[in-house]
């Protein structure tokens, strides 16, 4: 589906023309990517890049565009998962134009609100200083829920609550990745800037991104490390939880093993019909011996095995 807008009174606004500034491709069709093929030059390695969740951020110049392939955060849901995924865009700058190649409509959501937008550069911008506050914002989702998850897994210590602790901590590694990889293209985006002479106020931007991406970055790396010694801290908690259970369970069954062998050697009707003509009292010390003798002869067995 393809989303034309043009630029008014420093917004975006929606309009029906094909030669818009700003051309959003959300999830091509064939005669989409036929087009961004034949009109705008763009292969389709590209392409497949935009649109591929997988995708390592990268940045290419040629001589009339620029490309970006940028790791934006997608939104998040909720659910039982507990999963923060990351996915990919594309981002084609022309001299008059923007396109922006997506698997749905939701970079170009919320742009407009901290400056106002005049050229498709400034909707580059806004994009991608968007993209990382969303980023940011997610991150203090997860620290709330990662507290969530604290007091109920103190309070029942189910597996579930410490599986969503990993998936979690599997978010923030897909986080960090992203981050870093978004900071290199914000890198090289500010030299093409300053060789290529963009404005002050652009490069400034520029300067803004990279400072705000490095701060989410390192704000990323401060909770995974947060995340991996709670999930070891919390392991260990329940391994100390089920060792303390077992103890437990291993003094009520020497409790009850004594009565037990009692009762056993009491009620040995075919013992006592065997040894008929034998008096009790000599019967059963030698039954008694027998069981001893053999304990010990268990007990060589084990250490000579442990050896």
């Amino acid at each position: 589906m393809i989303k034309c807008f043009q630029l008014a009174e420093g917004a975006l606004r929606a309009v029906d023309r094909l030669d818009a500034e700003v051309m959003l491709f959300s999830n091509p069709d064939a005669a989409e990517r036929a087009r961004l093929h034949g009109h705008f030059k763009l292969d389709e390695h590209a392409l497949a890049s935009a649109l591929d969740p997988d995708e390592v951020s990268r940045i290419e110049f040629h001589p009339d565009n620029l490309f970006l392939i940028w790791k934006r955060p997608e939104n998040y849901s909720g659910g039982g998962s507990l999963a923060f995924e990351v996915s990919s865009c594309g981002l084609l700058l022309c001299p008059d134009r923007l396109l922006v190649i997506a698997t749905d409509d939701a970079p170009l959501n919320g742009l407009g609100r901290h400056q106002a937008l005049t050229t498709p550069l400034d909707v580059l911008l806004d994009l991608l200083f968007n993209n990382i506050h969303h980023y940011l914002g997610h991150l203090k989702v997860i620290k709330l829920v990662a507290r969530e998850l604290q007091q109920k897994f103190n309070a029942s210590m189910q597996n579930e609550h410490l599986v969503q602790m990993f998936n979690l901590s599997e978010s923030l590694i897909y986080y960090i990745n992203a981050i870093h990889s978004n900071g290199a293209v914000l890198t090289r985006l500010r030299n093409h800037a300053q060789k290529e002479h963009f404005d002050a106020h652009a490069i400034g931007l520029i300067d803004d991104l990279i400072i705000e991406n490095n701060q989410c970055y390192k704000q990323a790396e401060i909770y995974s490390t947060v995340f991996s010694g709670l999930i070891d801290a919390r392991g260990n908690l329940m391994n100390n939880s089920m060792n303390n259970l077992l103890r437990k369970l291993t003094l009520i069954n020497v409790v009850f093993l004594p009565l037990n062998l009692i009762a056993s050697i009491g009620g040995m009707s075919e013992f006592s019909m065997m040894t008929a003509g034998t008096p009790w009292w000599v019967s059963y010390p030698l039954f008694l011996s027998a069981m001893l003798l053999g304990a010990g002869v268990m007990v060589l067995g084990l250490k000579r095995l442990a050896k």
